[in-house]
Parts: structure tokens; C-alpha cells; sequence
């Protein structure tokens, strides 16, 4: 996803708003890599990931999905994307929104039919924003 890090977020400090509008950006370098350890740990311990057809609790099963995903069907693949919208819910937690997708090998624009939306909650944690949760569904209405 290309996200402007700079983006500030009403009610958060430049310094936390570059954390939060970031994360998208590690997101986006962990799968290049197909790094599933580096994907998970964008995530806080306790999390939720929520894909179409898939329910991730907590950073182990993130890391167990993804890495399985890398192996198979994701194998290759690229995500791209940009924010939407962001707020925050306090000092300590914000919301992201984002549009973007994934790219089959080859790809330089996302299909259609490969287009989401996503939400991402962020929060403070002891190491830094974490998401505590994420979940995604299609850009557009069936």
C-alpha cells in the first residue's frame, strides 16, 4: 500500500500519526519479502485479523495463516493501496482506512475483482502502534 507517512491524524502528535499512517508501509514490505514473521509483528499480540473467509485471533495465528499464504496462494503476489481516512479514538488508539488490493504476479494495477477496503485499528502498545485489528472486504458491492 503506498500510504503517506507524513499524514497527520486529528487528535494524535505528528510523531504518532507518521507511527499509525507507517503501518501500512511495513505491511507493504513484509509481503514483498513474503515474510511472514515481519507481517505478524505489525500486529499487536492480542489482534484480530478478519479476511473474506478467514478469522485470525492473536499475533501466532496471524504469522501461521500468512506464512502458509506466502507457500500457496499469495506466493508472488504484491499489495498495494492508499489511505482514505484516518481518525483517532484517543491518545492511545486510531482508526485507518484504506483501498487498495492485491496484485497477481505480473499485475501493475489492481483488478477489479482483487479491490478492498480496509479498516485498521491501531493502538499504543508497550512496543511502539501495533494493530489490533484488521479486517478487509471487496472494494465493490456484489
Amino acid at each position: 500500500m503506498a500510504t503517506t507517512d507524513s499524514m497527520i491524524i486529528p487528535g494524535l502528535s505528528a510523531e504518532d500519526s507518521a507511527h499509525v499512517a507507517g503501518l501500512p508501509s511495513r505491511i507493504i514490505a513484509a509481503w514483498a519479502d513474503q515474510d511472514a514473521k515481519a507481517f505478524s509483528e505489525v500486529f499487536a499480540e492480542e489482534c484480530t485479523m478478519v479476511l473474506p473467509g478467514v478469522l485470525c485471533s492473536g499475533r501466532e495465528e496471524v504469522h501461521g495463516f500468512m506464512a502458509q499464504a506466502f507457500a500457496g496462494p499469495f506466493k508472488g503476489t504484491r499489495v498495494t493501496g492508499a489511505p482514505v481516512r484516518a481518525r483517532a479514538l484517543g491518545a492511545d488508539a486510531a482508526v485507518l482506512v484504506t483501498q487498495g488490493g492485491v496484485m497477481a504476479p505480473g499485475e501493475e494495477e489492481v483488478s477489479d475483482a482483487r479491490a478492498v477496503r480496509a479498516t485498521w485499528v491501531a493502538v499504543r502498545t508497550g512496543d511502539g502502534w501495533r494493530l489490533a485489528a484488521y479486517q478487509n472486504g471487496p472494494r465493490d458491492a456484489a
